[in-house]
């Protein structure tokens, strides 16, 4: 058997997987090869020839070298627990301990089982029957993909950006400072302001008015960093660039330079502002902020950090 067989084989178990819903993030060589050794599926046998059998993950690191000749370091164990054969269990393709389901869970004799279910569709890959079978185990369960979109959406940092508008953002602080930003230092600082954009986590346009940066005279570069928001102030004719800091830097000189490049084209006044989400956060910071930027501290939402320069909250090109 050759390597094409080899490579047929992993393709179409890759195949399997996307089309009984598993994540992006399943659908690869790695978990392709998890599912022919949960099958005991090797190079020389046929789907309708797969069989389910108890195996454990150091046994089936040790079966992909031997029958498919792709070697596992040992320090790679966890990554295939944890990024295929968890996501196999909770998608309900494999089952945990099925011959003694009270087993301790850092047993050494954990083992896996191909559930029954998905057995019988997976002998039908290939033939007739395929579609038909894949239809009806799609009616009956759940994918796993669909799952974490649904999770996703629920978990979801509502954002108000108008009157009886929101957008929602990706979970996590980020997303919650950004939410702080937008309604907390915006109606305070910018009253009136248009929010323009907002960066999301998971997406890197959580909001984006493309009509209001066209006016603007903007011209954005897809390959620049965008700042984590944008607003503009049509009342003074300002464009404030904030970057929320949760992890990653403040308005530094570097940082400076880039977004002044980014919006060089702007028709409004620039405004660099940081927002952090408490003090403590700040003070790790504070020695590289940039002069003549402002910060925001959102637990002292109503309070406003100058670093020096002749005005306090405006462009400085005036």
């Amino acid at each position: 058997m050759n390597d094409i067989d080899f490579e047929k084989l992993i393709n179409e178990a890759i195949d399997i997987l996307e089309s009984v819903g598993m994540p992006k993030a399943q659908q690869n060589e790695r978990s392709a090869l998890c599912l022919l050794a949960l099958l005991n599926l090797t190079p020389d046998k046929t789907w309708k020839q797969a069989k389910a059998r108890l195996i454990g993950i150091t046994p089936i690191m040790d079966w992909i070298r031997v029958h498919y000749h792709k070697n596992y370091a040992p320090n790679t164990r966890e990554t295939i627990r944890r990024q295929t054969i968890h996501q196999f269990v909770e998608s309900g393709i494999a089952v945990y301990n099925p011959d003694k389901p009270d087993r301790p869970v850092n047993s050494p004799k954990t083992v896996y089982q191909i559930e029954d279910n998905v057995l019988k569709l997976i002998r039908s890959f290939g033939k007739n029957s395929w579609k038909r079978n894949l239809f009806s185990y799609l009616s009956a369960h759940e994918t796993l993909a669909a799952r974490y979109a649904k999770e996703r959406k629920q978990n979801k940092v509502d954002v108000k950006i108008s009157k009886g508008k929101k957008i929602g953002l990706s979970p996590g602080e980020h997303s919650e400072l950004i939410r702080d930003i937008i309604e907390e230092f915006c109606p305070r600082f910018v009253p009136g302001g248009s929010l323009i954009y907002a960066g999301d986590t998971g997406d890197k346009f959580g909001y984006f008015d493309g009509a209001l940066f066209l006016k603007l005279g903007i011209k954005i570069d897809s390959h620049g960093k965008m700042p984590d928001v944008a607003v503009f102030c049509s009342k003074r004719n300002w464009l404030l660039l904030i970057e929320a800091v949760t992890s990653h830097g403040p308005v530094d000189g570097k940082r400076y330079l880039e977004l002044s490049a980014l919006f060089s084209n702007s028709k409004a006044g620039l405004v660099y502002v940081t927002a952090f989400p408490n003090k403590s956060l700040m003070s790790r910071y504070v020695s590289e902020i940039a002069w003549e930027t402002e910060v925001w501290v959102a637990d002292s939402p109503s309070h406003l950090i100058h670093f020096n320069g002749d005005r306090f909250l405006g462009p400085y090109s005036e």
